[in-house]
């Protein structure tokens, strides 16, 4: 493990006690303990799903980590995978919850745009990874 891996690491690790909160929040709000928050169905299924990617994204960031180490990638490409992965998950998490945020939203507004440069960055990671990888020896 390099000291770039560590470092992201640790820091994608600090991270996920937000995750656990908004978790906790959100399981809050589904089960009625903050009645003066209406959602809209739309707008529950978009939390439900911000915080459903946050929690995979992260985990998929902590992983390429490691395999950023055995890729066949420029520094400068390292450090993008190793900071796309990341970004990925915070611009994908919350662009569902910007999308879906205001009152009686019933369709995404135009914060959307956040969630597909979210989906970019991960396509742009994940492909100078794979390629990476398939280059390494």
């Amino acid at each position: 493990m390099t000291k770039e891996s560590k470092l992201m690491s640790g820091i994608i690790l600090l991270s996920i006690p937000t995750i656990m909160f908004g978790g906790n929040f959100l399981l809050g709000l589904l089960s009625g303990s903050y009645p003066e928050m209406e959602l809209t169905e739309f707008q529950k299924s978009m939390f439900r799903a911000g915080h459903g990617h946050a929690g995979v994204l992260v985990i998929l960031a902590l992983i390429a980590q490691f395999m950023t180490d055995h890729a066949k990638l420029t520094n400068s490409w390292k450090w993008i995978v190793r900071s796309g992965f990341p970004a990925a998950s915070i611009l994908v998490s919350g662009g569902f919850f910007a999308a879906a945020g205001g009152p009686g939203l019933i369709q995404p507004n135009s914060f959307i745009a956040i969630l597909y440069l979210g989906i970019l960055v991960l396509t742009v990671s994940l492909v100078a990874l794979g390629a990476g990888l398939i280059r390494s020896k």
